[in-house]
């Protein structure tokens, strides 16, 4: 994701990971408001695709990453180095079958933005978004294991 440290840092804030949540959603009734307003739905498209990319930036490191939301993106950021600083392989799978679901999840999104279907939108937002909140538990579980492992005495990881 090209962030330092710093970076990183800043997006452990609950605050960066929360006003992430609601953004797929946003997007898409951003590209459903072409039926109301035509071309002029590039504005809040474009709006939503700065905030993505300025959020991690926009909120200052929290004071402690024991919240839930920071240990995710503590593991987010274990699981992106994980060609460089192995994970342990329960992780690993149980990641790639739920970012695998969530990107298929974007198939009825896609459609029901296309066709102008709102349930199949409406479905492919839920599904995407119960499946990216299910990978984020699953990376504050790796964040936890990892400190773990970086804890156990010497030849003893668990």
């Amino acid at each position: 994701m090209g962030m330092s440290d710093a970076t990183w840092a800043r997006h452990a804030n609950p605050w960066s990971f929360w006003t992430r949540v609601p953004i797929l959603a946003l997007l898409a009734l951003a590209i459903w408001s072409r039926v109301w307003i035509g071309w002029w739905c590039l504005v809040p498209v474009a709006a939503l695709l700065a905030w993505t990319l300025t959020n991690p930036r926009a909120f200052p490191p929290p004071a402690s990453l024991d919240a839930w939301a920071s240990r995710a993106v503590l593991g987010e950021r274990h699981w992106l180095a994980r060609k460089t600083r192995p994970i342990p392989a329960h992780h690993a799978r149980r990641a790639m079958i739920l970012s695998t679901l969530a990107g298929l999840s974007l198939i009825p999104l896609a459609y029901g933005l296309w066709a102008l279907d709102p349930w199949a939108a409406f479905a492919g937002v839920m599904l995407s978004s119960v499946f990216k909140l299910w990978f984020c538990d699953g990376m504050a579980w790796l964040a936890a294991d990892m400190a773990a492992d970086r804890d156990a005495p010497t030849g003893q990881q668990t």
